[in-house]
């Protein structure tokens, strides 16, 4: 089961383009994939995303399952009809709330139970469940559930995470095998790879999982409070593992100069709450660096928000009137922000993939990062 094809592969470094196919459209990698934890992706329409080319995004099956429940999503038809989305979903397990609501849970080899961060009902999630629960999503990706650990884990106990996380993967791919999809298109299942910053632990991991033959594979349980040189050897190590033919995913990254450095490392999908999460709370993502958009030097300045990005928004709106917005707590303000912080990181992404292409990638990653981090102006 073939869902993914190598387009180019760049000479001088692992990164490179190919296309993800779904039943809700292909997908050119690398891309970025908004969050939509609860179905939304927040303060942008489905019909701004496919403006800014997204045609992937993310949702999370532990929010999904609590807020609005199986039984909903059933009754619509899946997530993409529920939401009005018509591009391909991407649906985490849960497998990250183990990691970031570590008092509302408790992990057994059976699963995990969760105190609701709602009301403080108690849920039960095995493998299975969770396989389930993504089939009333109707997500064209699903994830397996894992265990991910926090940073610093001793060696012992992330050898235990790994062996648990095969056989949840394991019990995972028989509930997928088991049973149709529950609505017309298919749905296809990654795995996970675990192991902390341990090169043996994670090399067993990846080929336990590769042996089963997964759709695809993705690196998790980084970006957890390791230092990020740890974090790109760990994501070389993967690429190097994960067979050629398979989507490499690294979850939850991140910055834009970890994006280019993961796709330099061979890299192919990401997804982060960073661009809008950081949108709403006043930062700008823009071709000329970041942004506090609240900042007193922006009152009445008649600048485009970002005259190097070919959107509407970054063009016809100014940097005083997105100011004036903050200011006086319009919600107009953090749509705005959002489809900025948006079209630059699918700037960031497509100007990847045309560098790879011509095979200049690595030389304008490198000039990017050297601006990005010295003075905060973007190399075109």
């Amino acid at each position: 089961m073939e869902i993914f094809r190598v387009q180019h592969q760049a000479q001088d470094t692992k990164a490179r383009t190919g296309i993800l196919t779904t039943d809700h459209g292909a997908v050119e990698t690398p891309v970025f994939m908004p969050v939509g934890t609860q179905g939304t992706v927040k303060a942008v329409e489905p019909r701004q995303l496919h403006e800014l080319g997204y045609r992937i995004i993310l949702g999370n099956t532990y929010h999904l399952y609590l807020r609005p429940g199986e039984q909903v999503l059933r009754t619509f038809g899946g997530l993409h009809r529920f939401m009005q989305w018509n591009g391909a979903i991407l649906t985490d397990s849960g497998g990250f709330q183990i990691f970031s609501l570590q008092d509302l849970r408790s992990v057994s080899e059976d699963g995990v139970e969760f105190r609701s961060h709602i009301d403080g009902s108690k849920h039960f999630f095995t493998p299975e469940k969770v396989i389930d629960i993504q089939r009333s999503i109707g997500s064209d990706i699903m994830m397996v559930l894992d265990e991910c650990p926090p940073y610093p884990t001793s060696y012992r106990e992330m050898q235990r995470v790994v062996d648990r996380t095969i056989r949840w993967a394991e019990r995972c791919r028989k509930q997928w095998q088991s049973k149709p999809p529950l609505y017309e298109w298919r749905q296809w299942l990654f795995a996970i790879g675990q192991g902390g910053v341990y090169r043996d632990l994670r090399q067993r991991c990846l080929e336990a999982l590769i042996a089963m033959d997964f759709p695809g594979y993705a690196i998790g349980g980084l970006a957890v409070g390791e230092p990020i040189e740890q974090m790109l050897e760990v994501v070389d190590w993967s690429t190097d593992w994960i067979p050629v033919a398979k989507p490499r995913y690294l979850m939850g990254v991140g910055t834009p100069v970890d994006i280019l450095e993961a796709i330099d490392r061979g890299v192919d999908m990401f997804d982060c709450v960073l661009p809008t999460r950081n949108a709403r709370n006043g930062q700008l993502f823009t071709t000329r660096g970041k942004l506090n958009i609240r900042n007193a030097k922006f009152r009445g300045s008649r600048e485009p928000i970002d005259p190097g990005l070919p959107y509407y928004v970054s063009q016809e709106f100014t940097l005083g009137y997105l100011h004036h917005l903050f200011r006086a707590k319009e919600i107009l303000g953090l749509q705005l922000a959002t489809l900025q912080n948006l079209a630059f990181y699918q700037w960031l992404v497509q100007t990847a993939r045309q560098k790879i292409r011509q095979n200049g990638f690595r030389q304008w990653k490198e000039s990017f990062i050297q601006q990005w981090t010295a003075t905060g102006r973007v190399a075109t």
